[in-house]
């Protein structure tokens, strides 16, 4: 029972982040606390995150790339490495993360 690690260290993820409104702000970091608390299993299953797989995005260095729910508006990516979430982007709806 892994607990999950995040790696915010992204460059693009970090400009994304501080573009935010204050409440998206918020809310993107009441879902990554919520989300280190879960383990990987638990993230998997979470009905208010709905971790979903992009079909179309696979990248050669880090593999699978997935989606999360972090407000009614906002999803942002990530990828697993490890026990890191490593967190690469935010989009403003759902569609745009999956392009």
């Amino acid at each position: 029972m892994t607990k999950i690690l995040l790696d915010m260290n992204q460059t693009e993820f970090q400009n994304q982040l501080f573009k935010l409104e204050k409440n998206e702000q918020r809310a993107l970091l009441n879902t990554l606390d919520k989300i280190k608390k879960l383990t990987w299993e638990q993230l998997y299953c979470d009905k208010g995150i709905r971790w979903e797989l992009i079909s179309s995005s696979k990248n050669k260095l880090v593999g699978n790339i997935y989606s999360f729910r972090f407000s009614q508006k906002y999803r942002g990516t990530a990828f697993r490495e490890g026990d890191y979430l490593v967190l690469i982007g935010l989009f403003p709806d759902h569609d745009s993360a999956y392009s």
